[in-house]
């Protein structure tokens, strides 16, 4: 079977600063979020076609970057981000002051400690990597790119590396930075994670 490539590439800085936000918060990119990915974006002129979550702050540069360079465009709802329940659209520095304890519990056991109302880790999981899977078998043998979610690329390297949910945290997942995955038939490899261009010296 031939080698799909998908290149993950993380939205860039949102408005409305450093915030929970999930599938219940749709802010737009900002200015510096537009740069950032137009930049990572520039540094790869092979895509073939894109594929977005219908999270705005990804579909609006999807959808710019598929005018700018004449590719097919799709869009995929199981690729929109982990929803985060009563947390949604908290500010992240205000919680971890206010809340400390459920905080930090959080990032020790984010399968167990959830806020309440969020979207199930496991089931998160599962929803995203059908879409991966779904995509690497509709579009075999070429070069995609996905625009999505840090939580949408935790989970993509959960699949890759088998890893539970319970560490998925601990994986740092950069505005406007790209992850490689390549799919076989038979197995994925991870090819490249969190990159992002060099700023000139």
């Amino acid at each position: 079977m031939p080698v799909t490539r998908i290149d993950l590439l993380r939205h860039g800085q949102p408005e409305g600063g450093d915030r929970f936000r999930g599938h219940g918060v749709d802010d737009p990119l900002s200015p510096v979020g537009w740069q950032q990915m137009r930049t990572t974006a520039a540094a790869f002129p092979d895509w073939e076609r894109i594929v977005s979550s219908p999270m705005r702050r990804c579909l609006a540069f999807a959808e710019w970057l598929a005018a700018e360079r004449g590719l097919p465009l799709s869009v995929e709802q199981d690729l929109r981000e982990v929803g985060f329940g009563v947390w949604e659209g908290t500010d992240k520095d205000e919680l971890r002051e206010r809340r400390r304890e459920e905080y930090d519990a959080f990032y020790r056991d984010p399968v167990h400690r959830r806020p309440a109302g969020a979207e199930p880790l496991a089931d998160f999981g599962r929803r995203v990597s059908q879409a991966l899977v779904g995509l690497s078998e509709r579009f075999s043998g070429k070069q995609v790119l996905v625009v999505a979610h840090a939580g949408v690329i935790r989970a993509a390297l959960g699949l890759t590396l088998q890893n539970d949910p319970i560490y998925w945290y601990r994986t740092d997942v950069a505005n406007a930075a790209l992850t490689r995955l390549e799919f076989d038939g038979t197995k994925i490899r991870l090819i490249a994670h969190n990159w992002r261009p060099q700023p000139p010296d």
